[in-house]
């Protein structure tokens, strides 16, 4: 069965069978009730065979198993997927194919900071946890870098070449993965950087990064993306 898989800002996820929004009407449906002061972040497609990856935006990350998330219908809070502390909001969420990280192929975590600093860690140095924890630090975030602004899954070097074969290959729902060359990052200004993506060095999780777009003052980094 393929499910649609929520993510809120203050670190709820919800899972649904896709087949309850299959037919939606025009003036649409309820996909999922919010808290007061949430709002929903992301929404994945999945099989139900998945690892869930949330990153916070005080370099906080959390791996636990999709199944951990019981399905529910569309008018559902959800569940905790993060304990968050100190007003703290989740990013992004990535889907993670658990054969893949059993095999420690699952490719690397990229962060971007607001200062503009950024690093890639390597999924395999990430233990699958309980749902709802606090998880472990992906970044270290301090005044200098700012706190984490965007995230993606990828896969470079021959991880690729096997990734995107396989994504022609099959028809079936395949976990996120951005495959690409290059790493652009945007700032709130519109300031633009393009670099390639083996210049962003693979670090430990509990490291700062290094600088990766050189911000005017006032200016954020505020988005980023695999070409």
């Amino acid at each position: 069965m393929d499910y649609l898989l929520f993510a809120t800002r203050n670190g709820t996820v919800k899972r649904t069978s896709s087949d309850e929004y299959g037919n939606i009407r025009q003036s649409g449906l309820v996909a999922i009730n919010l808290s007061a002061k949430d709002e929903l972040l992301t929404v994945k497609a999945t099989t139900g065979n998945s690892l869930v990856l949330l990153v916070s935006q005080k370099g906080k990350c959390i791996l636990f198993d999709e199944e951990d998330v019981r399905p529910t219908g569309r008018s559902t809070q959800g569940v905790r997927g993060i304990l968050l502390k100190n007003d703290d909001k989740v990013v992004g969420m990535a889907t993670i194919e658990k054969n893949e990280y059993k095999d420690k192929t699952a490719g690397e975590l990229i962060i971007i900071t607001a200062n503009g600093y950024g690093k890639a860690s390597k999924l395999s140095g990430y233990s699958v946890q309980g749902r709802g924890g606090q998880g472990v630090f992906t970044a270290k975030v301090t005044s200098k870098t700012g706190q984490v602004v965007a995230m993606r899954v990828i896969k470079r070097n021959d991880a690729k070449t096997a990734a995107t074969k396989r994504a022609e290959e099959t028809t079936d729902i395949v976990d996120e993965y951005e495959i690409g060359a290059d790493l652009l990052v945007t700032s709130a200004q519109g300031q633009t950087i393009r670099l390639p993506l083996d210049d962003v060095p693979t670090l430990g999780r509990q490291t700062q990064g290094v600088r990766i777009i050189k911000l005017n003052s006032g200016d954020q980094a505020k988005a980023l993306a695999i070409l």
